[in-house]
């Protein structure tokens, strides 16, 4: 039996290529290398960071380096250095102390522009006071008088009407207040715009003396109130037995009615004295008449007199003695 042709070739050797097809293929682009070997995409698993790696040291070079030889400083640059640093503070300094005067200078002068504007303000006000019509005396009100008529008072004080509030002639008012008896004291007090107050403290009378038939009215100091021909009503009749005011007598007697009640004092009809120590008085009514003695104790005899009074009617005469204050007697007449 014939085997076919080629059949007892040696099976190593391969096949002939098939022929080419003489068809052409369209040019495809190719692929990157890459790119084929990129997966597909699937889910991603992070990746640990990749540690960076120090970079390897440079080989040592085995020829020796020249080495730097130093300079010495130079002395006369590091001097015009010094200069220079030294020329630069100075000028900073000038400038500080420049700016520290000029604001010592502004502030100094602002001081005295301000106290300059305040005295002149001032003396602008001194001005309007004295000698501005505006402030001219006007009105004079006088108050605390009894016995003296205010108008008198006021007509006294005429001359200063239309005189400045502050060019007012203290001098001149007191001697025309002085022609006065029944004033004690006054006091005067300016009142913006054109008012002068006149407090007036009149002389209290303590009694009446009789000198040369004419009855003078006295304060306890012995100035004269009063004078009239007939007795004065009101206070008591003074016997000092012809002595003067300025006698002991008289000091003695004063003192004796001052240390009387106000109620006490207004039922004296008289009082007598020669000395010192021989004070009597007598009360208004059935003429009671009072031993008093000297002026001492004076306050413990008024009280004794007052309690010895009130064991007594006012309509039975006799002489109260209280000369001795822890002693009162009482003698019927």
């Amino acid at each position: 039996m014939k085997r076919p042709e080629g059949f007892d070739k040696s099976a190593a050797q391969p096949d002939p290529p098939p022929a080419k097809s003489r068809r052409k293929r369209s040019p495809q682009p190719a692929k990157d290398a890459t790119s084929a070997r990129t997966p597909k995409p699937g889910p991603s698993v992070a990746k640990p960071e990749a540690k960076p790696t120090a970079a390897p040291k440079p080989a040592a070079d085995p020829r020796p380096r020249p080495t730097k030889q130093r300079r010495e400083p130079n002395p006369e640059a590091h001097a015009k250095r010094q200069l220079r640093r030294a020329a630069r503070a100075r000028k900073r300094a000038e400038k500080a102390e420049l700016r520290r005067f000029t604001r010592r200078a502004r502030t100094r002068k602002f001081v005295w522009l301000s106290v300059s504007g305040l005295v002149a303000v001032l003396l602008a006000l001194i001005a309007v006071a004295v000698f501005s019509p505006i402030l001219a005396l006007r009105t004079v009100v006088v108050d605390g008088t009894n016995r003296i008529d205010p108008a008198e008072v006021q007509a006294a004080v005429e001359t200063q009407q239309g005189t400045p509030l502050a060019l007012l002639d203290f001098d001149a008012i007191n001697e025309e207040l002085s022609v006065f008896p029944l004033i004690r004291s006054y006091v005067t007090e300016i009142v913006p715009p054109d008012t002068l107050l006149v407090h007036i403290v009149e002389r209290e009378p303590i009694g009446s003396v009789k000198i040369d038939g004419v009855f003078t009215l006295l304060d306890p100091a012995g100035i004269t109130i009063q004078e009239s021909a007939e007795r004065i009503p009101g206070v008591p009749l003074i016997d000092i037995g012809g002595a003067d005011v300025s006698s002991s007598a008289f000091t003695a007697a004063t003192e004796v009615l001052l240390s009387l009640p106000t109620e006490l004092r207004a039922r004296v009809e008289s009082v007598s004295a020669t000395t010192k120590d021989d004070v009597s008085f007598v009360l208004t009514g059935v003429g009671q008449r009072v031993v008093w003695g000297s002026a001492s104790d004076s306050d413990e005899k008024a009280a004794l007199l007052e309690a010895l009074i009130s064991t007594r009617s006012s309509d039975e005469a006799g002489e109260f003695d209280v000369s001795a204050p822890s002693n009162g007697i009482f003698r019927p007449s």
